[in-house]
């Protein structure tokens, strides 16, 4: 794969420092996080963004969070549940967010009665570590999707479950870049991805800065492309699925899952494990976030719908698992949501739960 990949977020002088995706493509502003509180607000407002990059910025932002208590000599025990509460209020469906900090808590209360510095050591390397392992991830589960793409294949895809969305490769994309870097020659569709575009600014950035063929189509293009043949099958990313296989993930899967179905299309999800989410027997457990109005109203600061019409914003939607063909993991590929094939328990009690930096590496 690339080395040259663009990198949505790095720990740089200890400090995190994003990509921030809302100036993309037209700008690569980079933003420098010095305190948790910045994290946090790169998160809500989507600088950074993708269900794993989310759960790995969050995790920096509680190693910032931590120093900032210690340097002031605060408490930590006492003080740190503020900052895992706030990191955690930015983003309400992907579960990576909530299972990243989940690590870092667990870290910091093994240690919570050594000195502040260790705590804020060790919670730092602890964060470096899911940094490292969610690269690990991409290229696993780019290897197993690949194997499921033909010489030739065009496939339909929606919003940006590619770099910008990790640390490194990318989800529904690093099993393209993989499928390419084998030598297959492999075609993309991007849907736009109303309201914010994210296959339209970021999904095309990435494939043409690598030259990988891709055409942009709009969201209500993506039966008339299946109609006439043009695509061979959908791969997208996931934000959360449930034990059952159900998905979540941006607004228009489930309608691209549907005309899949509709028209005899394999439709993938790629998502590392973290994503899965074994508490939750299905989908209708999973909150949808539902984001502000003029995110539809407005474009640019420019208001396109009449002042005062009602408008319904979902970030996301939930797409049954008897939809996805197969869910394609760091761990090995997935079919009705058949977790134990890969050696996890049905209640999900394995070492996804935990670890300090020196296990599960």
């Amino acid at each position: 794969m690339n080395k040259n990949m663009i990198q949505a977020l790095r720990w740089e002088n200890g400090a995190l420092v994003l990509l921030d995706q809302t100036k993309l493509p037209a700008e690569e502003t980079y933003l420098t996080c010095r305190d948790y509180r910045a994290v946090g607000e790169a998160i809500r407002r989507l600088a950074v963004r993708g269900a794993p990059a989310i759960g790995v910025a969050a995790a920096f932002g509680a190693v910032l969070g931590a120093r900032e208590i210690a340097a002031r000599g605060g408490d930590l025990p006492k003080e740190l549940p503020a900052v895992f509460d706030r990191l955690r209020a930015t983003r309400p469906t992907a579960v990576n967010l909530f299972w990243a900090l989940e690590q870092m808590e667990r870290v910091a209360r093994r240690h919570e009665k050594e000195e502040a510095p260790v705590v804020v050591s060790t919670m730092e390397k602890e964060a470096l570590r899911l940094y490292r392992e969610d690269k690990e991830s991409n290229r696993r589960l780019g290897e197993y999707g690949a194997e499921l793409l033909s010489d030739g294949m065009s496939i339909l895809t929606i919003c940006n479950a590619g770099a910008l969305a990790t640390v490194a490769f990318g989800t529904a994309l690093a099993v393209i870049r993989r499928a390419v870097a084998g030598g297959k020659k492999i075609f993309v569709v991007a849907c736009e991805t109303r309201p914010l575009l994210q296959g339209a600014r970021l999904t095309t950035w990435e494939l043409v800065r690598e030259k990988i063929p891709v055409t942009l189509i709009t969201d209500n293009a993506a039966g008339y492309v299946m109609q006439k043949g043009l695509v061979q099958a959908v791969i997208t990313g996931a934000d959360r699925i449930a034990a059952n296989g159900d998905v979540v993930n941006k607004i228009g899967t489930y309608t691209l899952a549907v005309l899949a179905r509709r028209h005899g299309l394999p439709f993938y999800v790629a998502a590392p494990f973290s994503t899965v989410d074994t508490a939750l027997p299905d989908g209708s457990h999973i909150p949808i976030e539902e984001r502000a109005e003029n995110e539809v109203s407005c474009w640019q600061g420019r208001r396109l719908a009449p002042a005062g019409v009602e408008v319904l914003n979902p970030a996301f939607d939930l797409t049954p698992a008897r939809l996805v063909t197969a869910v394609i993991t760091d761990r090995g590929i997935v079919r009705n949501g058949g977790w134990e094939k890969l050696g996890i328990p049905a209640d999900g009690a394995d070492c996804r739960k935990g670890g300090d930096s020196e296990k599960n590496g």
